[in-house]
């Protein structure tokens, strides 16, 4: 598991862009980084179960995504319905070492037609008893594999029943007499259909799934992505929020709401539209472009109103994989095949630091590519001019130097080289600044115990804690501030008190300017209580300018941890690295929100 993203719009954009600027600039980026996100800009792919080029590409990836659509409980009659396939799925790419990714897409095979006949669905008992026994088993299964698993429920449905509703979320719909209990509470309407992904999730205690809710740049009656350029684009948000709000985008009655927006900035390449329907779907890539054009700037300021309007972060799917170097021809798997794009070139191209930057500042927080039809291009042939496959080359470098960490709720990332801030390990804008810390100045070890002495043992360790938080400091809406403590020891006679105030998401620790020498391990005492919904824990270093802002770190599941007890976690420097540090550092990864603390002490190489 590992990375995430963003930045602010370039200098010289046009009255409008400036306009937007400012505003995103006023209010910083909105909402809580969801559970099973990292701090840093991920980066997916779209990949079928067995497969393993994702594996064997070396490329460190975070995100692998699949769709899971009408059959999938039983292997599609080849298996018991047991969601055994599912779970292979899950650990699988759990093995891989990556988050894995349900596009849960099965309402359209449902019986009854298709896409148009979506609302029809709902009203049939029968269908939506069948369809959400379905849904319970798949988080079943995801509960007792226990990682972090991302649920996008069904794409483009609510933009259809936003359409065949007349925008009525109240429209019937057959929910609480579908017959199951965990449903009973839930009104029999278009919006206790979508309720009842976060209804479920809570009666089955699948803590671990993060829902996402699909918007679709239609739903409002106008595309504002490709058509109505020229019309203002919050009026268009406004009615698209209304309608989803009663549907889990607001306050209701299962006391939560969807963790993520998923979108798709286009669902083929886009020369295939030009080729085989004459649509223009190519956006312009300049930071100077306006916002009544087809462009990236105008999809950017669409994500940063949603954004800021609903408070909720955004997960680019299945974005296009083509490049200018594609023949323009049906891929069948020779080099170049495959149709023209620039939506990977955007992003990993020459200018994909500043880019990735200001789409992180618009709340995007992982971008996850795939093909979304047979024919398309694909990241096994995607060669670009230099001969090299496109993604997998720039994904490496990108991924292999740290990423791109994400600004906290209410900042934004500077640009490029802005405040010392470059691509691969840039500046967490989600973690104040910290002083350099001051060693400790204990020379005695403690016996090896793991426990303190009695009167006043001496700490060894470079960051012990006994004479106070020694420059540590804390980050991400999950956590307060930190400080020394007797509460807990593991050498000596304090220890750094790590609290979580009850916020989901991510919180990081860390110090700065950590004189560790070039190779070291870094080994840190954490203990974590019983009961806590922190599912990850990752050790990480970052290194400065010097080192192009190199990101080391390895997560850990808690699985593999004690709680209530002390946990030796390490990471190793690379040979070469560079000293000081710019941030020594913990990350912790939660499943949802959690009070309480978790202890650090004993920080040693």
């Amino acid at each position: 598991m590992t990375n995430t993203i963003r930045r602010a719009f370039a200098a010289l954009l046009t009255l409008t862009c400036l306009g937007a600027l400012s505003a995103q600039a006023a209010t910083g980026v909105q909402g809580p980084l969801p559970p099973a996100f990292q701090n840093r800009l991920m980066v997916g792919l779209f990949e079928e179960a067995g497969q393993s080029w994702m594996r064997d590409s070396n490329v460190p990836w975070d995100a692998r995504y699949r769709y899971f659509t009408k059959g999938w409980a039983n292997n599609w009659g080849y298996g018991a319905r047991d969601g055994s396939w599912a779970a292979s799925f899950f650990t699988e790419t759990k093995a891989q070492g990556y988050v894995p990714v349900v596009t849960y897409y099965q309402l359209f095979g449902e019986p009854g037609g298709g896409e148009q006949e979506t609302l029809a669905k709902l009203k049939n008992a029968s269908t939506m008893r069948s369809y959400f026994e379905d849904v319970k088993l798949l988080l079943q299964r995801a509960k007792s594999y226990g990682g972090p698993v991302i649920l996008h429920v069904e794409p483009d449905a609510v933009g259809f029943l936003q359409f065949q509703t007349a925008s009525n979320p109240n429209a019937p719909a057959a929910i609480a007499s579908s017959g199951m209990p965990e449903l009973a509470g839930l009104p029999n309407t278009v919006a206790g259909w979508s309720l009842a992904f976060l209804q479920l999730r809570k009666a089955v205690g699948a803590n671990n799934v993060v829902l996402g809710l699909h918007i679709s740049a239609w739903a409002s009656g106008k595309d504002i992505a490709f058509n109505s350029l020229t019309d203002p684009l919050q009026p268009e948000v406004d009615k698209v929020v209304n309608f989803l709000k009663p549907l889990g985008l607001g306050t209701n009655v299962t006391g939560a709401t969807y963790d993520v927006l998923v979108g798709d900035p286009l669902d083929r390449d886009a020369d295939f539209y030009r080729l085989t329907q004459g649509a223009d779907h190519m956006w312009d890539m300049s930071d100077t472009a306006s916002l009544t054009s087809r462009s990236y700037n105008r999809h950017a300021e669409w994500l940063r109103l949603w954004n800021q309007t609903s408070g909720k972060r955004w997960m680019l799917w299945q974005i296009p994989l083509g490049n200018s170097n594609h023949l323009n021809i049906t891929n069948s798997g020779g080099p170049r095949q495959g149709y023209k794009d620039n939506r990977t070139e955007y992003f990993f191209g020459a200018s994909g630091d500043a880019h990735r930057r200001k789409f992180a500042n618009v709340g995007v927080v992982a971008l996850l590519y795939g093909a979304g039809a047979g024919g398309q291009s694909s990241y096994q042939n995607d060669l670009g001019t230099d001969g090299q496959p496109y993604l997998k080359t720039r994904a490496a470098t990108f991924l292999n130097a740290g990423g791109l960490l994400l600004p906290a709720a209410g900042t934004t990332l500077p640009p490029p080289g802005g405040g010392g801030a470059t691509d691969g390990g840039t500046v967490d804008a989600g973690t104040p600044p910290i002083d350099a810390g001051t060693p400790d100045g204990g020379t005695s070890p403690d016996g090896g115990t793991g426990a303190s002495d009695a009167g006043t043992p001496a700490d060894p360790s470079q960051y012990g804690f006994e004479s106070g938080a020694q420059g540590w400091s804390a980050g991400g809406a999950a956590l307060s501030a930190v400080s020394s403590t007797t509460s807990k020891t593991f050498a000596g006679t304090r220890s750094l008190a790590v609290p979580f105030n009850g916020a989901s998401g991510q919180g990081t620790v860390a110090v700065a300017n950590a004189a560790v020498p070039s190779g070291k391990t870094v080994t840190f005492q954490v203990w974590l209580p019983t009961g806590s919904k922190i599912t990850g824990v990752q050790p990480y270093t970052l290194e400065g300018a010097s080192a192009n802002w190199r990101w080391t770190g390895n997560w850990i599941d808690v699985s593999s941890l004690k709680a209530g007890a002390w946990n030796a976690i390490t990471v190793k420097l690379p040979s070469g690295s560079t000293t000081p540090l710019y941030q020594l550092g913990v990350e912790f990864q939660t499943a949802g929100a959690w009070t309480g603390t978790v202890y650090l002490d004993a920080v040693t190489w």
